[in-house]
């Protein structure tokens, strides 16, 4: 089968005689339609902190984003033939088959105009499972921030509008990126690059910080941002990749205002592969959908990592074709 291989930082090696997966019984096996990219890939394919020595990554790592066709099951709830959303085994997504088991697969349409837009369902269910930490009384009437605007955050932004938070605020340094939150719900958007977080939040709330804030960029400093954005009893919800073991945090603020940190991370989304493609589907989160761009072609997967790493103007979920 055909699969990527990071060989080395910023080298994307196409490979045409990977052997086909095998599956366990229980297991499904899936031949990829579109496989998508993620910012958790980017450390792996830069070299960046914890990635600078893991040459050659191992062949399809780590991809963990695909749409495809089930080739093999034993399962008749899951019928050869069929379209589903689903996490490769061990995040080896990069490759024209897969192996995967549930609850990390989810039906889909099987006549979808643009099935290829369903491939957000896949970070939505990781948004659902971190909000699942997340007490509804949290964010149902307060006052949200979310620091980082790529397709995490402003999956983040849609859900805490979707949730009934009284305000959402976006920060991006990227100012292309801040168009984007305000059509998925942001109230107020912050050009970081340009503006003071804390400061302009306290002009807009008149001098109050937040309740609960969402660190989807994973840098030292939007970290640190996110914790002074905090005011007594607030939460921080850490979920950007962080790429060093050891980063700067001012504890003294945290612990004097008691704030809770959660963090989140791991496989256990594929609970949520389910309820998420079907809020893709109807009308929920639909609107998500709008992110599934730029689409480009397999053989384009060198330049794809090039313009997904350097945060290009409206790349957003890129997806390869398979």
């Amino acid at each position: 089968m055909r699969a990527l291989q990071i060989q080395s930082a910023g080298k994307v090696t196409f490979l045409d005689d990977v052997p086909i997966p095998e599956r366990k019984p229980g297991e499904f096996l899936v031949k990829s339609t579109f496989a998508a990219l993620c910012g958790s890939n980017m450390g792996q394919f830069t070299g960046e902190g914890f990635y600078a020595d893991m040459y050659p990554n191992p062949i399809g790592w780590a991809g963990h984003e695909n749409l495809g066709t089930i080739v093999e099951s034993d399962d008749p709830e899951w019928k050869v033939g069929e379209f589903v959303l689903a996490q490769p085994n061990g995040y080896f997504g990069f490759a024209e088959y897969i192996v995967c088991r549930p609850p990390a697969i989810a039906h889909l349409p099987q006549d979808d105009k643009d099935p290829i837009s369903l491939m957000v369902a896949q970070p939505l269910s990781t948004v659902l499972r971190a909000m699942s930490r997340v007490n509804a009384r949290d964010i149902v009437g307060k006052k949200c921030a979310v620091i980082g605007q790529g397709p995490m955050g402003l999956i983040f932004t849609h859900y805490l509008k979707l949730m009934g938070a009284q305000t959402v605020i976006a920060s991006d340094t990227r100012a292309w990126r801040l168009k984007w939150a305000k059509h998925f719900g942001a109230d107020l958007t912050v050009d970081a690059s340009k503006e003071d977080m804390v400061e302009k939040v306290k002009d807009y709330n008149k001098g109050i910080l937040l309740d609960f804030i969402v660190d989807a960029a994973g840098t030292e400093k939007s970290l640190q941002t996110a914790a002074y954005l905090t005011k007594r009893f607030s939460k921080v919800l850490v979920f950007g990749m962080p790429h060093f073991n050891m980063q700067q945090f001012p504890w003294y603020h945290v612990f004097r205002n008691e704030v809770e940190m959660i963090t989140s991370v791991g496989p256990e989304c594929g609970d949520y592969f389910q309820v998420a493609a079907d809020m893709v589907v109807d009308r929920r989160s639909s609107i998500l959908r709008d992110m599934v761009f730029p689409r480009m072609k397999w053989t384009d997967a060198q330049k794809a990592f090039e313009l997904y790493a350097s945060c290009a103007e409206d790349v957003l979920k890129l997806t390869l074709d398979v």
